[in-house]
């Protein structure tokens, strides 16, 4: 992940596509996309549609298709699916076929584009303020073949994607401010409450989601609950005693 992420910071120009230019691709259904995959990222909306369309609590998707782990650059907790065998194959691929098509990884949705966020030291400052406007991304290639011409909006809105994601964004300010608090106190912080804070911060942001009712309200509602805990923590009003 890091040497791709490395790539797309250096190559970040070339790789830019607009919402309204076009890009050819048409997906053979493979399965290509599914093989030698360590990168499929999963974000609480994927976690809560996985587990839904599987019928499953979020927790027991965890356990039986995915791991976690603290991000090397972010020291963010980060879920991304287990990769299978040596082919390293997606765990949700069942006899060639995705078990969750329909709800599958906005990873996996978007392919072959890719979607990010231009942040500067500015930005960072001002995370709850700052104007945030996704950019896209065309990546190279290796299955399907370019049969169709799509516009990015086309293709992005074909998976229930807007261009304009509100959910993105307000995923990536709280994730951008929870990865700027732990950053913070890392050095400070004893390892026990160190912990206790990632703890938190993965129980509210992907687990525990009652499945009867709209992920997005729920999500506002935990993640401006964990942000009143992270400002606190940031502006000194916490301390690794009360990071559980």
């Amino acid at each position: 992940m890091d040497n791709r992420l490395k790539y797309i910071g250096e190559h970040l120009e070339e790789m830019l596509i607009g919402p309204d230019e076009k890009f050819r691709f048409h997906c053979t259904q493979c399965g290509k996309c599914c093989i030698n995959r360590e990168d499929i990222l999963l974000n609480p909306k994927d976690l809560y549609n996985i587990a839904a369309t599987l019928s499953i609590s979020q927790e027991e998707a965890v356990e039986r298709y995915c791991e976690t782990y603290m991000g090397g650059t972010s020291r963010l907790p980060i879920v991304r699916l287990r990769p299978q065998g040596s082919i390293k194959r997606c765990p949700l691929l069942k006899d060639r076929k995705c078990m969750v098509h329909k709800a599958k990884p906005t990873v996996c949705a978007m392919y072959p584009l890719g979607r990010c966020l231009a942040i500067s030291q500015d930005t960072m400052s001002r995370i709850e303020t700052a104007e945030l406007k996704p950019q896209f991304i065309l990546n190279e290639v290796s299955c399907g073949d370019y049969a169709e011409e799509h516009t990015v909006r086309e293709w992005l809105e074909s998976f229930g994607i807007p261009v304009e994601d509100q959910y993105y964004i307000r995923w990536q300010r709280i994730a951008m401010l929870a990865s700027k608090v732990i950053k913070g106190v890392e050095g400070s912080w004893t390892t026990h409450g160190l912990n206790m804070l990632l703890t938190l911060i993965y129980n509210v942001l992907y687990l525990g989601y009652d499945m009867d009712k709209e992920f997005e309200p729920q999500f506002e509602e935990r993640a401006e609950e964990l942000r009143t805990i992270l400002v606190k923590i940031e502006s000194g009003m916490g301390g690794a005693e009360n990071a559980g």
